[in-house]
C-alpha cells in the first residue's frame, strides 16, 4: 500500500489550537465498522454505545513538562532540550535544537541554573543522551522549569498544563498525551462505571515517534519508534473476563490499542479445542469459539507484563484483543490513520473524514472525537 493512499484534504483551521472548556462537550462521530454508517453526536454520548459488561479501556501515562528551554554555558546562545526517554537516574535520550550547538561535551543552563545539562553522546538517529546536575528531587525541579510538549501543529500557548492531560493520568513519563482520553471527566467516568461498564487502565508511555512522518513511500516499509508499556494482572484478568463473555474490549486511544495487541498472546485453550475439531466463528471481529454455556474462548488472551513494542498496525493486521475503538481524528498519512483504517476498513475511514472535514469538526490533539463500533 502506499502512503500516499492514507492522505486528505484538511482546512488548516480545522486544527484545533485550544482545548474546549469542558471536555465532554466535544463532538463524537461514530462509525459502524460494517456498514459505514456515520452518525453526529457529542462525547457524552459515548456512554450509550457501552453495554453492561463491556470493558473501557484508558491508557494512565502521565506527560511530564519535558520541554526545556535554556542557554548554552558558554555563549548564552539560546538552546531546547526535550526529555524522551530515561536511561539512568539522571541520564535522559533527549531532543536538541540547534543541534550544531550542542554537540558531546556542551553544557546548557536552565531557569539561572536550577537545572543544568551536559551533552555526553550522539545517538545513531541524532537524539542526544543528556546529564543532568541539580539540587534537591529532579521531578520537582523539571515541574518548575519545563513547559508541555505540544505536538508541532499547535501554535497557540496553552494556558493551563492539565488540559494536557487526561484526568486519570498518575504514571508519569510520557513526551506526549494519549489525547483521545482528554475528552473524558471524572463524572462521565462515573456514569460509565455505575452503568456496569468495567474500566481497566494500562500504561504505554508516549514517545514523540508519534509525531514523526511515514517518509517511507509504501506502509510495508515504515518502522515504527519502540515505547515502553505496563500491562498489570489485574487489568489482564478484567480484559480477558470480558472476551471470555462475549462482550466487548473497547480501547480509548491508538496507544491503549498498540498495547493490548502487543501485549497479545495466544490462548492455549482455543488451540486446544481447534485441534480437537472445535470451528472457531468470527464474533465482534475476532475468532472466538462459542461454547455451549454462552461463553467464548478467544483465539489470543492479554499476558500481563511490562515490554517495548514497535508494533505497526496497518490494513490486513489480524486484530487479537480490540474491538471497538475510542480515537481522535489523525494526521494525513500518519501510521496513527493506518491504525484506524485496519480496524473500521479503508474506504470507511476515509469516507469519515472526509465527512468530518465537510462537517467541519475540530482535528488532532485538542479536537473531536471518532467511536468505531
Amino acid at each position: 500500500m502506499k502512503v500516499s493512499d492514507f492522505d486528505y484534504d484538511l482546512p488548516e483551521e480545522l486544527i484545533a489550537q485550544d482545548p474546549l472548556e469542558d471536555r465532554s462537550s466535544s463532538r463524537l462521530l461514530v462509525l459502524d465498522r460494517l456498514t459505514g454508517e456515520i452518525k453526529h453526536r457529542h462525547f457524552s454520548d459515548i456512554i450509550e454505545y457501552l453495554e453492561p459488561g463491556d470493558c473501557l479501556v484508558l491508557n494512565d501515562t502521565k506527560v511530564i513538562p519535558a520541554r526545556l528551554l535554556g542557554v548554552k554555558e558558554d555563549t548564552g546562545a539560546h538552546v531546547e532540550i526535550l526529555l524522551l526517554t530515561r536511561k539512568e537516574a539522571d541520564v535522559w535520550e533527549c531532543l536538541v535544537r540547534p543541534g550544531k550547538k550542542l554537540r558531546n561535551g556542551a553544557r546548557a543552563v536552565f531557569g539561572d541554573g536550577l537545572l543544568k545539562a551536559e551533552i555526553q553522546d550522539t545517538l545513531p538517529d541524532g537524539n542526544r543522551l543528556v546529564k543532568f546536575f541539580y539540587e534537591g528531587i529532579f521531578e520537582e525541579v523539571l515541574d518548575k522549569l519545563g513547559e508541555m510538549p505540544l505536538p508541532p501543529y499547535i501554535t497557540h500557548k496553552l494556558k493551563d498544563k492539565n488540559r494536557y492531560q487526561t484526568v486519570y493520568a498518575v504514571n508519569e513519563g510520557s513526551a506526549a498525551a494519549p489525547t483521545a482520553g482528554l475528552h473524558f471527566t471524572k463524572e462521565l467516568l462515573d456514569k460509565i462505571s455505575d452503568k456496569g461498564i468495567n474500566i481497566a487502565k494500562l500504561t504505554l508511555h508516549v514517545g514523540l515517534g508519534t509525531f514523526r512522518p511515514v517518509k517511507a513511500e509504501t506502509v510495508e516499509e515504515h518502522h515504527m519508534h519502540s515505547e515502553l508499556y505496563q500491562v498489570s494482572k489485574e487489568t489482564a484478568d478484567i480484559i480477558n473476563a470480558t472476551l471470555a463473555s462475549g462482550k466487548k474490549v473497547v480501547s480509548v486511544g491508538t496507544t491503549s490499542t498498540r498495547t493490548m495487541e502487543s501485549a497479545a498472546v495466544p490462548n492455549p485453550e482455543y488451540e486446544r479445542l481447534v485441534s480437537e475439531g472445535a470451528e472457531p466463528v468470527k464474533y465482534n471481529g475476532l475468532s472466538m469459539i462459542a461454547k455451549d454455556d454462552g461463553s467464548y474462548v478467544s483465539k489470543y488472551i492479554i499476558k500481563a507484563g511490562s515490554d517495548e513494542t514497535s508494533i505497526f498496525i496497518y490494513p490486513g493486521y489480524e486484530w487479537k484483543i480490540v474491538e471497538s475503538l475510542s480515537t481522535n481524528f489523525h494526521l494525513p498519512q500518519s501510521t496513527l490513520i493506518m491504525l484506524v483504517s485496519s480496524l473500521a476498513g479503508y474506504d470507511h475511514v476515509m469516507n469519515a473524514y472526509n465527512e468530518a472535514v465537510r462537517e467541519r469538526y475540530r482535528f488532532f490533539s485538542f479536537g473531536d472525537a471518532m467511536l468505531i463500533k
